[in-house]
């Protein structure tokens, strides 16, 4: 049996889809850089607390997740002042509140973290809000 010859369409498809990865990366390269800091950050965390540089019995994953936060955090700010890189930052602000408060919450008690977490979500919603209409 023959497979039915491919049209032009499916092959233009195809290669779309293969540049769109490619041209993904190019047009944005601050979410690249944000996850290569990001994993970078955490083998950084991971060699100092396997050597025992923080003191016996520190956990590592708070830590990631504080610095995680604070990265994804630096990548709005990015967005805000770079025109070219411009673009919605409201989940991302989000995102980074949330890993800063896990990371918080296995350091400190999870009642006071989690009602700050969404103070802080709740008033950069508005102040993205009100940026925009001015």
């Amino acid at each position: 049996m023959s497979e039915r010859p491919r049209d032009e369409k499916e092959e233009k498809e195809e290669k779309s889809q293969e540049e769109s990865w490619e041209e993904k990366w190019r047009r944005d390269p601050v979410s690249a850089a944000l996850w290569a800091f990001i994993l970078i950050w955490a083998g950084l965390v991971l060699i100092a607390v396997n050597l025992n540089l923080f003191g016996v019995g520190w956990e590592a994953w708070p830590f990631i997740f504080i610095g995680a936060g604070v990265i994804v955090l630096a990548g709005v700010v990015i967005r805000l002042l770079v025109p070219a890189y411009r673009r919605p930052v409201t989940g991302s602000i989000i995102f980074g509140f949330i890993l800063i408060g896990i990371g918080m919450g296995e350091l400190t008690r999870w009642d006071v973290v989690g009602a700050l977490v969404l103070i802080a979500i709740g008033v950069s919603i508005l102040l993205s809000r009100f940026a925009r209409s001015a």
